[in-house]
């Protein structure tokens, strides 16, 4: 089964090179977590809400941290990056581009609201540092107020305001200036910005990395106003929940919050090249109005990468639709799961197409992440609350595809409650990052 790779097609590595070279130059561990997961196969090719192995086995992908919301290779999006690598992949920076142009318009279209101003980057940590300091720049303030569970990237910058202590130790004297208030706490942030020392107040409307878990909205609200009275920016981090993912093009938008910034990435590049976008309202993006190259990255707003965004939010607005089917499809399948399983399935949050799994004992979600990928459905855990599965179905998933990965869903957690246990899956392990 090792060297499957090679026979299905000779020009690629066979998956024991793979694993090798993973072992040789990359954490081993995921290369062991990797193998055990495909069952000694990597992953080839994707179509839709199917990756290929190399084995020539198949597997519904749910999982890939909310990236795929298109499927893999989405045709409408393949055809707009193809023709924009052909013509200009990657931009001079001397000399205006038409598809940074072109992208930033549409977002600005997209969300129809007073965000006017986009500044691009790579990767969600992107966004988050590029919103920060331009907060931070436009009030003259230092401080910033975050919400304990939320998880905002893990760049220093970002990783400042990620509130988990796995990934923040040995690097707390670098990560100054940002208190995490409780999210149940209305007044948390009236209290924070009493001093007039708070430049922004940073959320997202549902916590993904945290279970899956949606804040209030009359929270929200409450934190909102008093950020407002107090000339402190609202941020909301929408990197994962946002762009239909839970229902609506922007949650914060949708529930009429006067946020300042809007962060989105993920499927953005329509599940094909990586892109992220803070869209902002002009006087939090005053810095670069006064000053352009205040905050610059060399990849950010890259043509090829930009190409892709008017096409990813056409069809997301093309699919839109089947959206409120499919999630209520997952809220019913994972409701029956619960009341199967009671003391496994100890509860189940979701909002849309993202979905979290408590399960008891905790180290069983590790388990099952792997144990469901052997069985053919790719899920996520979750990097702030490991004994949470995250369950992200595509839009372009159909009825059938969804009825499939709950039946496999199913049968790992009977089997699980049951007292059964993925072969070779060492127990406890962490959660894959």
């Amino acid at each position: 089964m090792d060297d499957s790779a090679a026979s299905v097609d000779p020009s690629r590595p066979s998956a024991r090179t793979v694993f090798a070279q993973m072992r040789r130059h990359l954490p081993p561990y995921l290369a062991l977590t990797g193998k055990l997961a495909g069952r000694g196969a990597v992953e080839t090719s994707g179509e839709g809400c199917r990756v290929r192995l190399s084995d020539g086995r198949s597997a519904l992908d749910f999982g890939s941290y909310a990236v795929t919301l298109l499927g893999h290779r989405h045709p409408a999006v393949l055809t707009a990056v193809r023709d924009q690598l052909d013509a200009l992949p990657v931009a001079t920076r001397t000399l205006a581009n038409p598809a940074t142009a072109a992208a930033a318009a549409r977002l600005v279209e997209y969300f129809d609201s007073e965000l006017t101003r986009v500044c691009f980057g790579v990767s969600g940590a992107d966004a988050v540092e590029a919103a920060v300091k331009l907060a931070r720049l436009a009030s003259g303030r230092s401080r910033i107020v975050a919400v304990q569970g939320g998880f905002h990237g893990k760049s220093l910058g970002a990783l400042a305001l990620t509130h988990h202590e796995r990934y923040r130790t040995g690097l707390l004297d670098v990560l100054p200036g940002v208190v995490h208030v409780p999210a149940d706490d209305p007044d948390a942030v009236a209290r924070e910005v009493a001093r007039d020392d708070v430049a922004a107040v940073v959320f997202e409307p549902v916590q993904g990395e945290n279970g899956v878990r949606p804040l209030d909205p009359d929270v929200l609200a409450a934190w909102c106003a008093a950020a407002t009275a107090h000339g402190t920016f609202v941020i909301a981090d929408e990197i994962q929940c946002g762009l239909r993912r839970c229902g609506e093009p922007s949650l914060a938008l949708a529930a009429g919050l006067p946020v300042d910034a809007v962060l989105v990435g993920k499927p953005l590049g329509g599940g094909v090249l990586p892109v992220s976008a803070a869209v902002c309202r002009e006087r939090l993006y005053a810095p670069l109005l006064a000053d352009p190259v205040v905050h610059t990255s060399t990849f950010a707003g890259h043509p090829l990468g930009c190409a892709a965004v008017p096409a990813a939010l056409d069809t997301i607005e093309e699919l839109a639709d089947r959206g409120p089917v499919l999630a209520g499809a997952m809220a019913d399948g994972l409701a029956e799961l619960r009341r199967r399983h009671p003391e496994t399935v100890t509860a189940v949050r979701g909002r849309g197409l993202l979905w979290g799994v408590d399960l008891d004992p905790p180290h069983l979600a590790g388990e099952l992440v792997v144990q469901l990928a052997q069985a053919g459905l790719l899920v996520s855990p979750c990097m702030s609350r490991p004994g949470t599965l995250r369950l992200m179905p595509p839009l372009v998933a159909g009825t059938g595809e969804l009825s499939e990965a709950l039946g496999i869903l199913a049968a790992v957690v009977a089997r699980a409650a049951a007292g059964g246990r993925a072969a070779g899956v060492p127990s406890g392990a962490p959660a894959a990052p």
